[in-house]
């Protein structure tokens, strides 16, 4: 079975350019489906709807990662990666300060990834958006709640260093080799 590997990290910290770099090196990678969410609830109005129905928002993302959590056991491939897990929901959930229901804490425990690799904030990268609203304060904020979140639920974090794309494509092939070594 495929083990499967999170890139995790704030805003704006490179994770999606990261996951492309490796879907080119012909790994299989499940993308964000955040930004897919909120772009669906633009077209109907709701600007940010993590900030306007933060539980609501949470709920379709759920949804949309268990989907894809499942869907990566039909792969027949040594490793999977997803940009973001299930336990950012809950991260991002204590950001907003939101109540965090069970059904979030129970997939978290039920959806167990083998790996997980962090990106810190980087100002030099960083860049807001239509979707991406947060300030860099903002993202340092929330890299706090992400590290907090998987060390409270017992992952391992492997920072990924500021370095080029190429770079943190070489670091995580070499971690994963020293990974499947021990």
């Amino acid at each position: 079975m495929a083990k499967k590997i999170i890139i995790t990290g704030g805003p704006g910290t490179g994770k999606s350019s990261l996951i492309k770099a490796l879907e080119t090196n012909s790994f299989k990678c499940f993308n964000e489906i955040s930004r897919d969410i909120t772009l669906k609830y633009r077209e109907k109005g709701i600007k940010q709807l993590f900030l306007s129905d933060p539980i609501l928002f949470s709920e379709g993302l759920l949804k949309g990662r268990i989907e894809q959590y499942n869907s990566s056991t039909s792969y027949n491939s040594q490793n999977v990666f997803f940009d973001r897990g299930i336990p950012d929901i809950v991260a991002y959930l204590n950001f907003k300060k939101a109540r965090i229901s069970n059904k979030f804490i129970k997939a978290v425990n039920q959806y167990r990834y083998d790996i997980v690799f962090l990106l810190e904030p980087w100002k030099n990268i960083y860049s807001s958006d239509i979707v991406r609203y947060e300030s860099f304060d903002q993202v340092i904020s929330i890299d706090s709640y992400i590290k907090k979140t998987y060390n409270d639920y017992g992952y391992k974090i492997i920072v990924v260093p500021k370095d080029t794309i190429d770079n943190r494509v070489d670091f995580i092939i070499n971690q994963l080799k020293q990974y499947q070594n021990e």
